[in-house]
């Protein structure tokens, strides 16, 4: 055990500090190869055990190094300088959804596909959605501004971000922001907060902006000879007028990575993913013409209709992740 940290022990209830071997190396790295052993792992439960961990390690100078899903691949959660992991995993409550404010009140461990599903279920919508989205957090989202292939059209994490409980390095509890969806009064410290990577400060809570469900959803998967050919697709899509509600482009060197992972993986040599989402009479038209204007470019189209549909089609996608590992 930890010599500076046991006298943290007699601070937190039991269980909240680790210091066996197994719970060491579980919390050493993040889906990268880099990996550093920890002095000891905290797993709070609530903002004051976080305020008294980092009171506590501020006054001794014992670094700190915040943990989310730990599903990076930049080693961002990695201890590099021993000390603590502080892991926020255990912080997995959904604390509100409010459909009148449109709103979610959460802790920061929650994992982003599952807010996105629980508010789904109210028809509400969650629209960050992130390649790790089944395992990563919300507060890792937050830590880095996390997008994904929505960002075209809804943007990123930050622009659902309305109001943050964080802690500071030295234990002081802060609250910034509200509930208000828009808010240009003062200095925007929900910004400068999101994507910092916890520098700054620990995210405690969240407060995050929804948008109504939208009525249905529809996309199409084309597979290409040439990875310029692909991006010409994107320029004459979004040339077009239409405003495609996500997409994605995998090149060769991606595909490849996949098919060694997954030998049912695409053969092309670049694909591109392209959704719509809105009224039913709005994405039957904007697929029919994404269909028409890449029909002449592609080897293959492949459409999908509703969301389980489009789910598989991101499926796809989101593999192309775990191969590039």
């Amino acid at each position: 055990m930890s010599s500076r940290l046991r006298p943290l022990t007699r601070l937190l209830p039991a269980g909240i500090l680790r210091f066996d071997p197994a719970t060491l190396r579980g919390n050493s790295g993040d889906a990268w190869m880099a990996s550093v052993l920890p002095e000891a792992v905290a797993f709070p439960r609530t903002t004051a055990q976080v305020s008294k961990i980092l009171a506590f390690c501020h006054r001794r100078r014992i670094p700190v190094t915040t943990r989310g899903g730990g599903r990076g691949y930049v080693g961002g959660c990695v201890p590099v300088r021993g000390g603590l992991v502080l892991s926020l995993i255990r912080m997995n409550r959904i604390l509100e959804i409010s459909k009148a404010d449109g709103v979610a009140v959460v802790q920061p461990g929650v994992i982003t596909a599952r807010l996105a599903a629980t508010v789904a279920r109210k028809n509400l919508f969650y629209p960050p959605d992130p390649a790790s989205l089944k395992e990563s957090t919300l507060g890792g989202n937050i830590a880095t501004n996390a997008g994904g292939p929505r960002c075209l059209k809804y943007g990123v994490t930050r622009n659902y971000v309305l109001g943050l409980e964080v802690v500071l390095a030295d234990g002081t509890v802060v609250r910034l922001g509200g509930r208000t969806h828009k808010n240009r009064t003062g200095f925007d410290f929900i910004g400068l907060f999101t994507g910092s990577e916890g520098m700054l400060g620990i995210v405690t809570e969240a407060t995050l902006r929804l948008l109504p469900l939208p009525p249905t959803r529809s996309a199409l998967l084309a597979e290409f000879s040439s990875l310029p050919k692909a991006a010409v697709a994107v320029q004459t899509i979004l040339g077009s007028g239409l405003l495609p509600s996500a997409l994605e482009i995998a090149d060769p060197f991606t595909l490849a990575a996949a098919r060694q992972a997954n030998p049912r993986a695409p053969r092309c040599q670049a694909l591109l993913i392209v959704e719509f989402d809105g009224q039913a009479s709005a994405v039957r038209s904007d697929l029919s013409l994404a269909t028409k204007l890449l029909r002449s470019s592609t080897a293959r189209l492949s459409p999908a209709h509703g969301p389980h549909a489009c789910e598989q089609l991101w499926q796809i996608r989101r593999g192309f992740s775990y191969a590039l590992r």
